[in-house]
């Protein structure tokens, strides 16, 4: 709970307390007596409501999950330069401005992008990737312990709390893995989403096949 948050409730405990105590030792209970210790209780109950709205508005982040893999970056060398120089800065970007622990990008069957805590395990959608393709939509797992179908995300980083699956139309995505769950924003995703219309069209601009980092 925030400091002010807490010293709002200790303040409505201490009023509600007199409040009680003044009614107990009084001698006589009048209407004006009783009017007041109702305007009392009131006031009490309604601080200890501004506390708890407090607290919800300003609630405590969740912790960095210590996900195991090494910091690095493994890129498609046959792109031009104009294309790697947009995987580089996107991936920047996201892992910077954005809780992102680890990017991924698919495209055309292909790993061409690996960069943050990364490992070297291959990468092939499964079942979640593949519908976010087929139905051109963003699936977002806010909590992947809740999902099932989470493993299939293990050999891009095992245990990612968070993920976001941002596809590039059915010829690739962009997986993004985040550091604690719920930790993606509707602003995250929708910054996530802008880059990755953009680099679907960076992309399919280029007749190079790249070689997967994979492969390597």
């Amino acid at each position: 709970m925030p400091g002010p948050a807490r010293a709002v409730l200790i303040c409505a405990l201490l009023l509600l307390g007199l409040t009680v105590t003044n009614a107990g030792v009084a001698q006589t209970v009048s209407p004006d007596f009783q009017r007041a210790e109702v305007l009392a209780g009131m006031a009490a109950v309604g601080l200890m409501l501004v506390a708890v709205l407090w607290t919800r508005a300003n609630p405590k982040s969740a912790e960095k999950v210590p996900l195991q893999g090494e910091q690095g970056l493994l890129m498609a060398d046959q792109f031009s330069e104009n294309q790697q120089q947009e995987l580089a800065w996107g991936s920047h970007m996201l892992l910077t401005a954005t809780p992102a622990a680890s990017v991924l990008v698919f495209w055309r069957h292909q790993v061409v992008l690996r960069r943050g805590l990364i490992s070297q395990e291959a990468f092939e959608p499964g079942a979640i990737t593949q519908r976010a393709m087929e139905r051109e939509q963003t699936i977002s797992l806010v909590n992947t312990t809740l999902f099932p179908g989470r493993a299939e995300f293990d050999a891009m980083l095992p245990s990612l709390p968070a993920i976001v699956v941002c596809p590039m139309g059915k010829e690739g995505a962009v997986i993004v893995g985040g550091w604690s769950p719920r930790c993606f924003s509707r602003s995250d995703e929708r910054w996530i989403e802008g880059w990755t219309q953009r680099l679907r069209t960076t992309l399919a601009a280029g007749e190079a096949s790249p070689v997967p980092p994979d492969s390597a």
